[in-house]
């Protein structure tokens, strides 16, 4: 008999429930979903929304509220490698929406703070009305991998080397030191162990891509102040388009707007995060 091999996703996510406190979830961070020092916010956000879906589970009347449809995550402080606790507590349920809070702390220390809305994605109605499109990429093959990012990059990024991401030609002038000025990154994203994407990976696709203060000419890290995201349809299974994008820089903050697209050309969801600049 074989063992199936989780994803490194799946792993980093996995909660087990606290025996002795109802709503509390248990587990461990890697080392793998770093990001400069800490471990990455969008990581984080899927830890959270996923401690919330099993609460939900584990209350009949919103057993079927499995789903993140609306999550906020405000970063209290920077987390790191090593165990972690979710305190989870439901405070509506309805009949097609439930609402919950979840604290992640580490040692007592609170890293995150987040409220959010779960549902079943699959029950919404499936009427789409919008003016959006997908950002128009050269195929997968055509753009740029992990493999040609420079290794300093990749030595204060762990995580990237859990992805397959392709970023566009036209948004990485960044990198040759030819930033664009335009604030715009662009790209396809999947995981490198080829699990397929789902709704608590698309909180981690939210924030996945390079800071877009690296097009404005601003290399470093940006630390997230907070991170919302809608989610508006279960994705379909392949690559997933990306697109992060900033208009105002001001008083040492910015807003990044992302946007993922399915493999089907469906807008699956958006996100909007406040960040500081990078020192």
């Amino acid at each position: 008999m074989t063992t199936a091999i989780r994803s490194e996703f799946d792993q980093g996510i996995a909660l087990t429930p606290h025996p002795d406190e109802p709503g509390r979830y248990d587990g461990e961070l890697g080392a793998g979903w770093q990001i400069g020092g800490g471990v990455n916010g969008g990581l984080l956000l899927a830890v959270a929304g996923h401690a919330l879906s099993l609460a939900h589970t584990a209350r009949p009347e919103s057993a079927g509220h499995t789903d993140p449809v609306s999550i906020s995550g405000y970063y209290l402080s920077a987390a790191t490698p090593g165990p972690v606790t979710v305190r989870t507590d439901v405070v509506r349920t309805g009949r097609k929406l439930s609402t919950g809070t979840a604290a992640l702390s580490q040692d007592g220390v609170e890293r995150l703070r987040v409220l959010a809305t779960h549902g079943d994605l699959a029950a919404h109605d499936g009427e789409v009305r919008t003016t959006a499109a997908p950002p128009q990429l050269p195929p997968p093959d055509q753009c740029v991998g992990v493999e040609h990012a420079p290794k300093e990059l990749i030595a204060q990024a762990a995580l990237l080397e859990r992805f397959d991401m392709r970023l566009d030609p036209a948004s990485i002038g960044w990198a040759l030191g030819q930033p664009s000025g335009s604030g715009r990154i662009q790209g396809w994203f999947r995981l490198a162990d080829g699990r397929e994407p789902d709704p608590l990976l698309l909180l981690l696709v939210a924030d996945a891509l390079p800071p877009v203060t690296f097009d404005l000419g601003m290399p470093g890290w940006a630390p997230t102040v907070e991170l919302t995201v809608h989610l508006r349809a279960k994705p379909a299974p392949g690559w997933l388009r990306v697109v992060h994008a900033t208009r105002n820089l001001a008083g040492g903050y910015f807003e990044e707007d992302a946007e993922v697209w399915d493999e089907t050309g469906r807008l699956v969801a958006q996100s909007r995060q406040l960040a500081r600049v990078p020192r």
